[in-house]
C-alpha cells in the first residue's frame, strides 16, 4: 500500500506576531515546527505501515528550502520518504493554489492508495487544503478521522468525530482523510531512524518538474487575499445578575423586553 502524507511547516503559535504592513506571520527569527495535526496523520500512516507488510509512507511538503527539516523530523519518525516542493513561483499561495499545487506533486507520485492530512494548519486555520486536494485528484474524502483500518485491498474503515460523538464509515481506496489529534500522538524515532533522515537525500521539485499553470499558482494563482488582520474589540458595559435561577431568568426577560427582544 502507498501512502501519501501531507505536511505543513508552521510557526510555534507561541512565539508568532502578525506583520501589520503585509498582514502575514512574522516568521523571521521563530521556530518552526510540523503542524501538530499533520504529526497525527503521520501517526495513522505509521500505525498502517506496521499493519501491513510492504507500505510506503511518503511526505510531501510545499515551503521554502528550510521546510527540509520538517520531512527530515518526519522521516525519523519513521516515514519511508520525502519530497520537498519549493520554488518563488509559490510563494504566496493561498490554499487555493496550495492545493493545485501539491495535487501535482502527488500525481507525479504516481498511483497511491491514500493520502492523509492534518484536520487544518495552525497558521491559517482554514481546513480547506486537504479537500481542496482531493477535488484536485478526484478522491473522495472524509474529514476528522479519528481511527482507519485496512479493510482488505479495496476499502478502509474509518471512525470520524462529530460534534455529537462519532460515525463509522467504509469508504473505498484510493481515498482522502483530514484527521484529527484523538487519532493519536506521533511516535518518537528511534536512534537509527533519526541518523538515516540526517542523511537522507530529499528530492526538491520546483516549477520545472511540477510543469504546471502558471496563471494557477502562487500569489497570482491565489483567489483570496488577506486585507486586514486586527483583534476583536473589547466589549464593555456586562452586568452580572445575581439570585436564583428563577430570579435571573425573570431578570434577564426584563432586560430583553426593553430592548425589544422578546
Amino acid at each position: 500500500m502507498k501512502i501519501v502524507v501531507c505536511i505543513k511547516q508552521v510557526p510555534d503559535s507561541d512565539k508568532v506576531t502578525i506583520d501589520r504592513a503585509t498582514n502575514r506571520l512574522n516568521r523571521a527569527g521563530v521556530p518552526s515546527v510540523v503542524n501538530p495535526f499533520d504529526e497525527n496523520a503521520l501517526e495513522v500512516a505509521l500505525k498502517l505501515k506496521d499493519a501491513i507488510p510492504g507500505t510506503t509512507v511518503t511526505v510531501v511538503s510545499m515551503g521554502p528550502p528550510q521546510a527540509e527539516a520538517a520531512i527530515r523530523e518526519c522521516l525519523a519518525r519513521g516515514a519511508t520518504d520525502g519530497v520537498l516542493v519549493s520554488g518563488r513561483e509559490f510563494g504566496g499561495a493561498d490554499t487555493w493554489a496550495t492545493g493545485y499545487t501539491l495535487a501535482l506533486a502527488i500525481k507525479k507520485l504516481g498511483p497511491v492508495d491514500l493520502v492523509l492530512f492534518g484536520k487544518q494548519a495552525t497558521d491559517g486555520d482554514t481546513a480547506q487544503v486537504g479537500p481542496g486536494i482531493a477535488w484536485q485528484l478526484g478522491l473522495p474524502v472524509l474529514t476528522y478521522a479519528k481511527s482507519v483500518e485496512a479493510l482488505g485491498d479495496k476499502a478502509f474503515k474509518v471512525i470520524r468525530t462529530t460534534e455529537d460523538g462519532y460515525e463509522e464509515w467504509e469508504i473505498d481506496r484510493p481515498c482522502a482523510l483530514t484527521v484529527v489529534k484523538e487519532a493519536g500522538e506521533l511516535r518518537i524515532g528511534s536512534l537509527k531512524s533519526k541518523m538515516a533522515a540526517k542523511k537522507a537525500q530529499i528530492p526538491v521539485w520546483g516549477f520545472a518538474d511540477l510543469a504546471p499553470d502558471p496563471e494557477l499558482i502562487g500569489l497570482k494563482g491565489s483567489p483570496t487575499r488577506v486585507t486586514k488582520v486586527f483583534a476583536p474589540p473589547v466589549k464593555t458595559g456586562r452586568e452580572r445578575l445575581e439570585g436564583t435561577p428563577s430570579q435571573v431568568a425573570e431578570a434577564l426577560v426584563e432586560r430583553l423586553a426593553a430592548k425589544h427582544l422578546v
